[in-house]
C-alpha cells in the first residue's frame, strides 16, 4: 500500500512530451524573429555589403545560430544560421571593400577559441572583432593597393546585438517606445576631436585642402594622402596612423526587439539619427529600407553611393505592445544598466535609456594593448604553445612579443604576460602608434 507521501510525489511527476513541449516553448521564446531588407542607389559602385542569417556558433549545432549584417558599402552578398550584416564604403576604388568583405568574418571566427558556450563566444566576440580587422587591414596592405574602406559590421546573437566599424558607415537603434541610440561612432576627422589628436600624436599631419593663393576649403584631411576619416580598412598610401582598430559596443535588448538601421555615408550625410528612423515608421524591413534611401536622396540628391540595410528583431509571438514614447525627462534621467564582466568597458557619454536596453560592452581606443590585452584565460591558446593574438599563427614561447612591451628594441616588464603578437603584427602595431615610419619593416 502507497504512503500518502508516495502518492504525493507520483502525483507530482510531469509526462515527458510535457517536459519537451515546454522546453520548446521556453526555447522559441528566446529567440526573436529576424527580418531584413536592404536598399541601394549608386553612383560610384563603390558601396559592398553582405548579410548572412543562421550562421552557427558550432558547427552542425542548430541551437548555436547567429546572424551577421556587414557594410563596406561596395554591392551584394547574400547567405543564409546567427545573423551577420555588414557595410563597406569603398574609397579610391573598390578593391579594399571587395577583399574586406570576402575575407573578414572568416578572419574574426578565426580569433574565437572554439567550443565556447554562448555567453562566453559572446564575451570573447568584441577582442576577436579588433583581431579581425587589424589582420583584414594587414594581409590588404600586404598587396601593394592604395584603396580603402569603412567597414561596419553587426552581429545579432538572439536579443544581443553587437557592433564594430571603422569610418563614418552608420548603425542606429530604433528601440521600442521611440528612443534612438547610436552604435558606432563617426571616425571623421572634421568632427572627431580625439582622433585628431590621435591622428597628430603619431605623426600625421591634419589640414584642409589648400587652393592657390593659400584658400583652404573643405573638411580636414589627414596628409599625406588627403583622407577625412582617421580610421578604415586599406589606405596604406595615407600612413598606418590611420588605423583598422574598430569602436565595438554590444547591448541587449529586451525582449520587446527594436529595429536596427544600417547605412553609408550617403544616407547619414543628408538624414540624422532620428530622421532615419521616424521616416520609415510602421513600414515592414523591406520597404523601410527602401523609404530610408529615398528621403535621403529627396533631401540631398544622388551626391554619393548611398546604401541602406533595415534590420527588425522581433519578439516570436509578437505580443508584447510598444511601449508609448518616454517623457523627455525621464529619457535624460535613466541610463543604460551596466553589466561588470567586461572590465575594459566605458560608460557611453551620450545615450540614455528607458530601461528596455542593457549596455554590454563599449570601447573605442585605437591602442592595441588595451584593446587585446584585457581578454582573460580563455582567449589563450591551450595548444601548448603561443599564439599570435592577430594573425593566430603559433609561436614558439622566445618568439613571442607581449601586446604590453614597450619598443619593439625593449623587453617587457613581463615578457611572459599574454596575450603575444609576432614580430610581423609587432611591426603594424608600432606603425599605428606612430612609434616607427609608415611602411619601414623591422627586422
Amino acid at each position: 500500500m502507497d504512503s500518502g507521501e508516495e502518492r504525493r510525489r507520483r502525483d507530482n511527476l510531469v509526462p515527458l512530451a510535457a517536459l519537451i513541449s515546454r522546453e520548446m516553448r521556453i526555447e522559441k521564446m528566446e529567440k526573436p524573429i529576424i527580418k531584413y531588407g536592404h536598399a541601394a542607389q549608386s553612383r560610384k559602385g563603390e558601396d559592398y555589403f553582405l548579410i548572412k542569417m543562421d550562421c552557427q556558433r558550432s558547427p552542425g549545432n542548430s541551437s548555436s545560430t547567429f546572424s551577421v549584417f556587414a557594410a563596406l558599402l561596395q554591392s551584394l552578398a547574400k547567405a543564409v544560421s546567427f545573423a551577420l550584416l555588414w557595410i563597406f564604403d569603398g574609397h579610391n576604388g573598390n578593391a579594399a571593400a571587395m577583399y574586406t568583405r570576402e575575407n573578414l568574418l572568416n578572419h574574426i571566427l578565426g580569433a574565437i577559441p572554439r567550443d565556447l558556450g554562448r555567453e562566453e563566444w559572446l564575451q570573447a566576440l568584441p577582442r576577436a572583432l579588433v583581431a579581425g580587422f587589424v589582420k583584414t587591414d594587414k594581409e590588404f596592405q600586404s598587396r601593394g593597393e592604395t584603396s580603402g574602406t569603412t567597414a561596419t559590421f553587426v552581429v545579432v546573437d538572439r536579443w544581443t546585438v553587437t557592433v564594430a566599424s571603422v569610418g563614418d558607415s552608420r548603425c542606429i537603434l530604433d528601440a521600442q517606445g521611440g528612443a534612438v541610440f547610436s552604435l558606432t561612432v563617426d571616425h571623421r576627422l572634421q568632427e572627431n576631436v580625439e582622433e585628431r589628436k590621435r591622428v597628430t600624436a603619431s605623426g600625421g599631419v591634419v589640414g584642409r585642402l589648400s587652393t592657390v593663393g593659400g584658400v583652404e576649403i573643405g573638411p580636414l584631411r589627414c596628409w599625406p594622402g588627403g583622407l577625412c576619416l582617421s580610421r578604415s580598412i586599406g589606405d596604406m598610401d595615407v600612413g598606418e596612423f590611420i588605423v583598422p582598430v574598430p569602436f565595438v559596443k554590444q547591448v541587449k535588448l529586451s525582449n520587446a526587439g527594436g529595429r536596427l538601421i544600417i547605412a553609408s555615408d550617403g544616407i547619414w550625410d543628408a538624414l540624422s539619427s532620428e530622421m532615419a528612423a521616424k521616416s520609415c515608421h510602421g513600414l515592414p524591413a523591406e520597404l523601410a529600407a527602401r523609404q530610408v534611401v529615398k528621403e535621403a536622396l529627396r533631401t540631398r540628391g544622388l551626391k554619393d553611393d548611398t546604401t541602406c540595410v533595415v534590420v527588425d528583431i522581433i519578439p516570436p509571438n509578437n505580443s508584447i505592445p510598444p511601449s508609448t514614447p518616454p517623457k523627455k525627462q525621464n529619457k535624460l534621467r535613466a541610463l543604460f544598466r551596466k553589466k561588470s564582466h567586461f572590465p575594459a568597458s566605458k560608460p557611453s557619454k551620450k545615450l540614455s535609456a528607458i530601461g528596455i536596453v542593457e549596455e554590454l560592452f563599449e570601447e573605442g581606443s585605437a591602442m592595441l594593448a588595451e584593446r587585446l590585452g584585457n581578454g582573460d584565460s580563455t582567449l589563450q591558446s591551450t595548444s601548448g604553445l603561443f599564439t599570435c593574438v592577430v594573425c593566430q599563427i603559433n609561436l614558439a614561447p622566445s618568439e613571442g612579443i607581449s601586446v604590453h612591451a614597450g619598443s619593439i628594441f625593449s623587453t617587457s616588464s613581463n615578457p611572459w604576460q599574454g596575450p603575444f603578437l609576432c614580430a610581423d603584427c609587432r611591426n603594424k602595431k608600432d606603425a599605428m602608434e606612430g612609434k616607427r615610419p609608415s611602411g619601414v619593416r623591422v627586422s
